[in-house]
């Protein structure tokens, strides 16, 4: 897996444990300039032997530049069977079993996999008192879900391992690649949590549409929700949007009777019963699949949001590793 994030102190070890529980060998992480808790995180699994820790001095926001270099990575140093190009609020929720029994099981002619994404609704926070675990206040998720300009909510995609790759900027398709996209095939659907406290909203916007603003070379409609969110902070506006996305309990009522909303605690059942709250631990035996509680977690089919990703052939052959990086699987 690639991970790039940038202050993410309250989301990426709960990304990181969850995906090594799900099958998930070895992060390629990219630090780009953080400067809350993030890197003590991605230091004490890199001591652990399950992070790679790259770090991005420069504030531009070259995304596809930064994961393609991580994703090359993987595969070259690495030896990745199967890349996962990540960001910290994304969760890579398999449909059954784990994410690498789900990669094992795609057909060999296909080297690309598009993974659905789905909105987790924001919930208020408290000013006072112990708030719950984000993934206890994001249990209700859109049933169609967009992003903040209203347009569809694209996917996300994976790949087979590639030295030759080069991942768009968004990691929403494959730029350069021979690998052969999966139409149709979406056994992995991504639960994302972009909005998670209004502070964390506010520094990635700052932070983030100013980098975007400085990157001369991509065009100005790549990352134009991102722009738009910063240039509306710049109005003042930006907390306002933000209070009219967290629904209070008669809207979030009226979402579920509606079917807008429906009710889907897998995320929060995972962490609460398979998790503990500590880094995992090598162990060899496979993981347990998760016991999933069906009188409190909804297992719907969820909708497919937006359209196929484009798979763009260009230079570069694919080439399957034969070696496979050791299994590190957490002892329950």
């Amino acid at each position: 897996m690639t991970l790039l994030v940038r202050d993410e102190e309250d989301i990426v070890e709960d990304h990181l444990v969850y995906h090594l529980n799900q099958g998930v060998d070895f992060v390629v992480a990219t630090d780009n300039k953080s400067v809350d808790g993030t890197r003590d995180v991605l230091e004490r699994f890199r001591r652990l032997g399950y992070v790679e820790v790259i770090d991005e001095p420069d504030d531009t926001y070259d995304q596809w530049r930064w994961v393609t270099r991580m994703a090359r990575r993987a595969a070259i140093e690495h030896r990745a069977d199967w890349v996962i190009n990540s960001d910290a609020d994304e969760f890579w929720w398999p449909k059954t079993g784990d994410l690498r029994s789900v990669l094992e099981a795609v057909p060999g002619r296909y080297g690309i996999l598009a993974a659905p994404r789905v909105n987790l609704v924001p919930s208020l926070v408290l000013s006072s008192g112990v708030a719950p675990p984000w993934y206890e206040r994001m249990a209700l998720r859109e049933t169609t879900s967009r992003n903040s300009l209203g347009a569809p909510l694209p996917p996300k995609v994976c790949h087979r391992g590639d030295p030759d790759v080069v991942v768009e900027q968004g990691n929403h398709e494959l730029r350069v690649s021979a690998l052969t996209l999966a139409l149709g095939l979406h056994p992995i659907v991504i639960f994302h949590a972009p909005l998670r406290s209004w502070p964390q909203l506010e520094n990635k916007m700052v932070k983030g549409g100013a980098a975007y603003a400085r990157n001369r070379e991509l065009p100005a409609d790549v990352g134009d929700a991102w722009r738009s969110l910063h240039d509306l902070h710049a109005r003042g506006g930006l907390r306002e949007w933000y209070d009219a996305q967290v629904p209070d309990d008669r809207a979030r009522q009226r979402g579920i009777e509606e079917g807008r909303l429906i009710l889907d605690r897998r995320l929060a059942h995972f962490f609460a019963t398979r998790v503990r709250r500590e880094p995992p631990f090598r162990d060899p035996s496979p993981p347990v699949s998760v016991a999933l509680d069906h009188s409190a977690v909804d297992d719907s089919p969820v909708e497919r949001e937006g359209t196929e990703p484009r798979a763009r052939s260009g230079a570069g052959a694919s080439r399957r590793w034969l070696g496979r990086i050791r299994a590190l699987r957490t002892r329950w």
